[in-house]
């Protein structure tokens, strides 16, 4: 059966229907979420996109935390349902606690877009399956506020507990400590990377095709648990 991972709109959403087209060419059905609904309508999984979700008011993320669909979407994240959240959508993450540490403004308080080399640090999450621990992979960045920040004791657990999934690689484009690019939690269903892996799935317009992996990794990571909840039934 096609996978069905949802894509939620925010008011300010500006990389949804690149997410959907994403999903679409990596071999899953791409469903259409709306902010102020709580129904997650079935998927398997679910992308909050980047943009600027309600203006990025107070700060990325702050309000779109408290948006009707979030309700629903963090007990199913908290009950194993794979999230991933790119840029804003990490920021909303980070926001409503699914995530530790904040995403502030660039440390030379510059926005920034260019082609970033990332090294995959994980890849027992759900959405780097597909990469090999140390693998070198090109994706754009477009942000303002992507500086990851944590405490001390917060970045060591990540480090320790190998949950930093993607690192900046050849310059840092945001300041961000320790080059964190993006994160998972505990369980490795929920993930944050401040990156756009949903510009780099075809070779026309993306610096590569790096992205798709994403998208594809949470692909199969769908397909061995609906295997092995199925096993655990017989």
């Amino acid at each position: 059966m096609t996978a069905r991972i949802g894509v939620v709109t925010f008011p300010g959403s500006l990389d949804d229907r690149d997410a959907q087209r994403a999903i679409r060419l990596a071999g899953a059905q791409p469903v259409a979420l709306w902010h102020g609904e709580t129904a997650l309508r079935g998927v398997d999984a679910v992308i909050l996109p980047g943009g600027f979700s309600y203006g990025d008011y107070l700060r990325g993320g702050a309000i779109a935390r408290f948006a009707p669909v979030m309700e629903t979407l963090v007990d199913a994240a908290k009950g194993g349902l794979p999230v991933l959240g790119i840029c804003n959508g990490f920021q909303i993450l980070c926001e409503s606690h699914l995530l530790p540490g904040a995403l502030t403004r660039n440390a030379h308080l510059h926005f920034r877009r260019r082609s970033q080399r990332l090294r995959v640090e994980n890849t027992t999450s759900a959405f780097t399956g597909h990469f090999d621990a140390g693998q070198e992979i090109v994706i754009p960045v477009k942000n303002g506020e992507g500086r990851f920040v944590a405490d001390e004791r917060t970045l060591d657990e990540l480090e320790g507990e190998g949950r930093v999934v993607v690192r900046y690689v050849d310059g840092n484009p945001s300041g961000a400590m320790r080059d964190i690019a993006g994160i998972s939690n505990a369980a490795g269903n929920v993930v944050g990377m401040m990156p756009h892996p949903e510009h780099a799935v075809e070779a026309l317009t993306g610096p590569s095709v790096d992205g798709l992996g994403l998208f594809t990794s949470v692909i199969a990571h769908l397909g061995r648990t609906a295997v092995g909840a199925g096993s655990s039934q017989t």
